[in-house]
Formats: C-alpha cells, sequence, structure tokens
C-alpha cells in the first residue's frame, strides 16, 4: 500500500463519535491490526502520565501475548520513549526483561499527537507499539505514516472541542479558495487544457495552476492535494500555489523547485499537513517534450492517441511537507498530436458508490480512450459528470480535481 493510500486508509478509521481520544485510538488500533494489507498483527496503546512520568498501556489488540493491566514503564527508566520523541517512529531490539518474556523481542512504536514538554523532557502524549512479521527495515515508513494520520485524527478532535465554525470564517474561506484557481481553460501553442475543481465542503485542499512564463513559451501545471479538509487545507493549498508561482518565476529546474517547496512547507506547517503535488512542463517545443516531477501524488494518465493505449506517471519523490532534505527526480516524455494528460487527485480515482467499489484509475483510462475525439473541456466535464454519477450514493467522499491536457497540433 503507498504512503497517501495508507494514510487515506487510516484516516478513515475516525468514522464516528468518540467519547475520549483514548477510545479513539483504542478503536483505530484495531482496525489496523484487522486490516490484512497493512500486516501488522497486534499492538498496544500507551498514554503518558505526566506526574508519574511514565507511560501506561491502555489497549492491547491482535495476536499478542497480553500483558498486565496498567503495567507502565518510566520515562527514565526506558531510553526509547526519548527516542520516539527524537525521531517519531523507533524500530530496535526490545530491552525490557517483562516486555521480553512476553515474547515481544523487536520494538516497533510511533509516536501520536503534537510533542508536550514534562520536565524538561519532550514526550509525546501517546505511543502505539507493534507486533509484525514485516523486515524492521520496512516497518518504519508504515508506523511513520500512522503516525501522521491518527495524530492529525487527535488533533482534529482537539479543534472540534474547542471551537465551532463561524460564517464569517466560511465567507473568507470562499474568497481563499477562489484565489487559488484560475480559469479553467489555458491554450497554449500546441496544446489546450482545461481543470475543474470541486471542494467537498465549502472549501477543500484540492488545487490546480497554470503558470505561465514571461516570455510566454513555457507553462507550468501543478495539482496538489493537501491532506486535511475544509479551511486549514484551503490555507496550506494557497500558501503552495504563491511558493511555486514565485519560484518558477526563477527558471530553476523544477526538480530543485519541488524541493525547495518541500522545504518551505515542512517549516511552515505541522507534519499531518503534508500534501501531494505533480508539477509539468510544456514549452513551445514542436517536439512535444514534457519534464515533470510526481511528489507522491496519484499518478496522471497518458493517453496515446497513435496506439489507443495508456501509461501512468509514477511517483519520482515523496509527498511535500513531513519529510525536510527531499529530493525529487524530474523525468521526460513526449507528447504528439492528439496525445492527452489527465492529472487528477485520489478524490477522483478512489470516489466511491453505495457498494463501496471505487471508480479507479482502470476507468479514467477507459473513459480517456471513449471521450479522446472531444475538445479538453469536454473531456474534463464529460469525466467530472461520470465520477459524481458513480459516487452519488457513496459514504465517503473528498474534494474532485481534475486538469485534462491534450496536445491538439
Amino acid at each position: 500500500m503507498n504512503q497517501r493510500s495508507l494514510y487515506k486508509t487510516i484516516e478513515s478509521f475516525d468514522s464516528k463519535k468518540f467519547a475520549s481520544t483514548e477510545e479513539m485510538l483504542t478503536h483505530v488500533l484495531h482496525q489496523i491490526v484487522a486490516n490484512d494489507r497493512i500486516e501488522i498483527k497486534g499492538g498496544r496503546v500507551w498514554k503518558l502520565d505526566a506526574v508519574k512520568m511514565s507511560y501506561e498501556v491502555i489497549a492491547q489488540q491482535g495476536e499478542v501475548e497480553k500483558i498486565k493491566p496498567h503495567f507502565t514503564l518510566k520515562v527514565d527508566e526506558y531510553k526509547m520513549f526519548r527516542q520516539i520523541a527524537v525521531h517519531r517512529t523507533v524500530v530496535a531490539k526490545e530491552t525490557n526483561e517483562y516486555l521480553k518474556s512476553k515474547g515481544i523481542l523487536k520494538y516497533s512504536a510511533t509516536g501520536v499527537g503534537e510533542l508536550v514538554t514534562v520536565k524538561g523532557t519532550q514526550l509525546y502524549p501517546y505511543i502505539l507499539s507493534f507486533n509484525t512479521d514485516v523486515q524492521h527495515d520496512h516497518v518504519a515508513p508504515t508506523l511513520n505514516i500512522i503516525s501522521l494520520a491518527v495524530s492529525s485524527m487527535v488533533k482534529n478532535r482537539r479543534i472540534e472541542r474547542s471551537t465551532s465554525q463561524l460564517q464569517k470564517d466560511l465567507d473568507k474561506a470562499r474568497e481563499i479558495q477562489r484565489s487559488i484557481l484560475p480559469a479553467h481553460e489555458l491554450q497554449f501553442h500546441n496544446y489546450e487544457m482545461f481543470g475543474i475543481s470541486i471542494a467537498d465542503r465549502i472549501v477543500g485542499g484540492d488545487f490546480f495552476d497554470y503558470i505561465v512564463s514571461e516570455d510566454k513559451d513555457r507553462v507550468g501545471i501543478v495539482i496538489g492535494d493537501a491532506a486535511s479538509k475544509g479551511i486549514s487545507a484551503a490555507v496550506q493549498a494557497l500558501y503552495v500555489s504563491g511558493a511555486l508561482r514565485m519560484g518558477a518565476s526563477y527558471q530553476t529546474k523544477i526538480s530543485n523547485l519541488i524541493h525547495n517547496i518541500n522545504d518551505l512547507v515542512h517549516h511552515t506547517f505541522t507534519d499531518d499537513r503534508f500534501l501531494t503535488l505533480f508539477y509539468a512542463e510544456l514549452t513551445n517545443d514542436t517536439k512535444g517534450l514534457c519534464v515533470y516531477v510526481n511528489a507522491g501524488h496519484a499518478s496522471p494518465i497518458i493517453f496515446r492517441a497513435a496506439t489507443r493505449t495508456t501509461e501512468l506517471l509514477e511517483a519520482t519523490g515523496n509527498i511535500i511537507g513531513p519529510f525536510p532534505n527531499q529530493l525529487y527526480r524530474s523525468e521526460g516524455i513526449m507528447l504528439a498530436k492528439g496525445d492527452i494528460m489527465l492529472l487528477y487527485t485520489d478524490g477522483v480515482s478512489e470516489a466511491m458508490d453505495n457498494l463501496g467499489i471505487q471508480y479507479s484509475e482502470k476507468r479514467l483510462a477507459a473513459k480517456l480512450n471513449e471521450f479522446r475525439n472531444e475538445k479538453a473541456q469536454n473531456i474534463a466535464r464529460l469525466i467530472i459528470e461520470d465520477v459524481q454519477i458513480h459516487s452519488t450514493k457513496g459514504k465517503y467522499s473528498d474534494d474532485q480535481t481534475i486538469v485534462v491536457v491534450k496536445r491538439i497540433k
């Protein structure tokens, strides 16, 4: 399961109201263990006791030998807790003799929530520890994504308890959303393009943009998807959209541009406010060169008019935000006359009907073939209409954005 899909899977576990954060974490742990695709067979929830400077196990799930109720470990006697505060996720050999006697020989754990300072020491309020057969060097990325997703859920609970949405905030949010999105349509030399973005709420975290150079010989096409929803997602989308426009004006390599955007987001937003991003650049080159970077985004689909086949533009780097100093690789493809590039967010490909069946990349590819002779504007509208019909009675919804780029001569 890729990083974005894993995050959304964990996020979907927050599907009902819970009496407490501890109840929510217990539910999420159960869902993680029960999900075969995550490859975790058991786990525990640990809660920080700031007065006693210790962690107490408050929930246990899965195929694990149960440890005694209310078992605690003191922070000063168990170095892993401080290491988790530094690294978020720790994968190492278990050192506590009692836990080893229960068959826990490997320590795989990740912090949840926002770091708090207790007696001069930074600690996570909750820790999720897991039992898994996955090799240790492969399990850390999974635990990092679990930490990001569950921490976001904890934060959202706190926000929901302490604030309520005011109408003036919604009005301001609408203005923000309108300022992000460009005109739907753009004609650029041999290409026509058309984008549509539909927010799941009043505003959303999806965005797209066309960034035309001053000399009109180059255009950047960007589509992004902020992990959160609503106002906070719209603010992040606005920030990134503006940063891209400023950075693109310096005519730097797009791999360096996305690297710089990642570092900006990392230093500006909390780790759970990440986003995925796809950036492509076209020029007035008659050969149809398209250079792109895919930062963990849903893979755009290329439809080849000559063969009526499709190909995917897979990720060339990680998601934007949580991890500093990331390297992003640029790739190039050639677009011939009649070829179509479809950019979309996962709210499109993962839109579900009432039976939980996703719209899917396969169906998107089929629709590109079906509508191949249409103009970019019609392709975009016909596809988004089909997606909405498919998901009309679905239980889960998300922002939906598509951009169609077609070479017409």
